[in-house]
Formats: C-alpha cells, structure tokens, sequence
C-alpha cells in the first residue's frame, strides 16, 4: 500500500473512532492562536468561520440524525456567509448577527454531544474526549453570547481599562473562568442582560460538572472495577 494511502486510511480510521478528539483538539489549537489575531477582526472571524464548519461535522459524526445534521448546517451555513461578507466587505454592524448564529450553533453542538455522552452506561475513549469538547463549546457558545450583549447594550462588562469595550479574548477568558467557576474578577458584568447571561452561564457550568462529568467518572469507576 502507498505510504499516503495508508497514512490516510489511519487517520480516517481515528477520525470515524474519536471524532470528539478532533474537535477538542481544533479548538484548543484556535485557544492557542487567538493571541495572534486578538486584535483583527479578519483574524477572529476566520476562526469562527473554520468553527462553524468543524462544529457541524463532530455533532454528525456522534448524532447519525439526518434532521439534526440538517439543523446544524441550517445554523452553519449562514454564519459562514456572514462572517465571509464581514471579512470581504468590513461591515462590522453584521457581526452581532454572526455572531449570534455561532452561539447558537455551538450550543446546539454541545447538546449534541451531551445526548452522546448521555445515551448509554459505557464509557469510551471518545466519551472522554467529548467530555472535555463540550466544555469548550459551552465556553465558546457564551463567549459569542457576551459579544452580541456587549455590542447591543454598550459597556455591559468592565475590568482594566473600563473606558473601553473587551476584546473577543477577553470575554472568551471571561467565559472560561466563569464556566469554571474560577472567578478571577479581570471581566466583570455591569448591566442587566450581562449578569443574567453570567448567572445562566454559571448555572450551565455547575450542571454540566454535576450531571455529565460526575457520570462519567461513575460509569468509568465501574467499569474499571468490574474489570
């Protein structure tokens, strides 16, 4: 066999047994070159518009549901074409659009893989992954919440420097360390939608640590006992 095809061959054989990994793993590289681009507009819409391809694929590969595959594509497509015009075009006053759908989309993601994760009383390697992805798309799915609240009700979040609005990496930091129940204080909510999406934001984080991950670690016990 041809050292390409069967490099190939590999990698589709890991992409269709861990799908969650890919995605963990694509979000966690944009985490790290965020940095790079924090400050250009083009920089961070290119990576939602890579999100709200990767995102779409991982919840078809662990749903199998025609409908729901149709449902995140409905979602996906159009904030694809937004976020091209904004990139083309400049016109940032679509981005609070944009950004909508991709909240929506990465929500609807992780409830996809929250049904996977929910849907049976074995544990696999890519439960785990999907564990840890679901994380990151809650965090996304309300870092790009906060982004449509601060741009529709203007300075709804304060910290260092407060004449000025936060970046999108510091309301996705915001968003980590609420999610996290962290708290460090850099980000902080002033106005009344803010404080309700931090309040919904905490609560989704201390029911998904709750329910999903302490199961998780139940089944993962007893299977390891059982053994």
């Amino acid at each position: 066999m041809h050292p390409t095809i069967h490099r190939l061959t590999i990698w589709r054989f890991v992409a269709a047994r861990h799908p969650s990994a890919f995605l963990l793993a694509a979000q966690l590289l944009s985490l790290l070159l965020y940095p790079l681009m924090d400050q250009t507009s083009e920089g961070r819409m290119l990576f939602g518009g890579v999100a709200v391809v990767v995102v779409p694929l991982a919840v078809w590969t662990v749903s199998r549901s025609p409908m729901l595959n149709t449902l995140a594509w409905l979602l996906a497509v159009p904030s694809l074409l937004l976020t091209i015009w904004v990139v083309l075009k400049d016109d940032t006053a679509m981005l609070p659009l944009a950004a909508t759908l991709e909240s929506l989309l990465y929500f609807y993601a992780a409830t996809g893989l929250i049904m996977y994760m929910m849907r049976d009383t074995r544990v696999s390697a890519d439960e785990l992954f999907a564990a840890g992805a679901t994380f990151t798309l809650i965090a996304w799915g309300f870092a790009y919440a906060f982004f449509v609240c601060q741009s529709w009700y203007p300075n709804s979040f304060t910290g260092l420097e407060p004449e000025r609005e936060r970046t999108w990496l510091e309301l996705l930091f915001f968003s980590f360390t609420n999610l996290s129940a962290t708290g460090l204080g850099d980000v902080l909510p002033v106005s009344a939608p803010a404080r309700v999406l931090t309040m919904l934001e905490q609560l989704a984080g201390v029911g998904y640590i709750a329910t999903v991950v302490s199961r998780l670690i139940g089944l993962t016990i007893v299977q390891h006992t059982a053994k």
